[in-house]
């Protein structure tokens, strides 16, 4: 969990901006979504196949050009 600490002569939305930035850095919000809905290995393998598929085929195409 990422913690921000108050500096001197610093705003709050300064210090929020800290924090949301430490928060994003951190990967908690991603890990929370991802969490939100139990996926099963077998789905999990198969998103992680098509995710693949799909890099390599941006690879490709921007070698192309």
């Amino acid at each position: 969990m990422p913690k921000v600490t108050l500096r001197p002569g610093e705003s709050s939305q300064q210090l929020y901006g800290r924090f949301r930035k430490a928060v994003t850095r951190s990967g908690v919000l991603s890990t929370i979504r991802k969490k939100r809905w139990f996926v099963s290995k077998n789905e999990l393998r198969r998103i992680e196949k098509k995710k693949a598929i799909r890099r390599a085929k941006r690879r490709t195409f921007s070698k192309k050009k």
